[in-house]
């Protein structure tokens, strides 16, 4: 069992570790996946620490779908991907490699192979543009 001592999403909800932010609420944060599996590859977490869905409270996973559904539409007006798979597993069994509950964004094209991880970290300049522009999407898509 992960703890929110060693947790690295807990580390990057802390601020203690860089992350390419595209959007932050009092309950989630969304971040660019640094071994992304497709271009715009995004990941939502919640803040607080839980491992799967079975310990997150029906409150914290809405609100994780929320925002997953909005930045969805934004890597959707930015991007124009064929498709998008959006993916949430539980365990190492799984395939969970961070233990902290989270949902991934994956913007697909046609005939492109299924992964979830990605084997090469992404170029930081690249991630940081793709979370401005999805940032500003979300605002044109939401405006408050």
């Amino acid at each position: 069992m992960t703890t929110e001592a060693d947790c690295i999403f807990c580390s990057i909800v802390a601020g203690a570790r860089p992350c390419h932010k595209v959007l932050e609420t009092d309950l989630v944060l969304s971040f660019m996946d640094i071994f992304p599996a497709s271009q715009g590859h995004t990941l939502v977490i919640p803040k607080h620490h839980y491992e799967t869905v079975f310990d997150i409270p029906e409150s914290a996973m809405q609100a994780v779908s929320v925002v997953a559904k909005r930045i969805a539409g934004a890597i959707r007006a930015e991007l124009a991907p064929d498709g998008m798979t959006i993916v949430q597993v539980n365990g190492a069994a799984a395939g969970q490699t961070v233990m902290h509950y989270h949902v991934h964004l994956l913007p697909r094209t046609q005939g492109e192979s299924m992964r979830l991880h990605g084997s090469n970290q992404a170029d930081p300049a690249r991630l940081d543009a793709l979370a401005r522009a999805f940032a500003a999407r979300l605002i044109e898509l939401h405006p408050q």
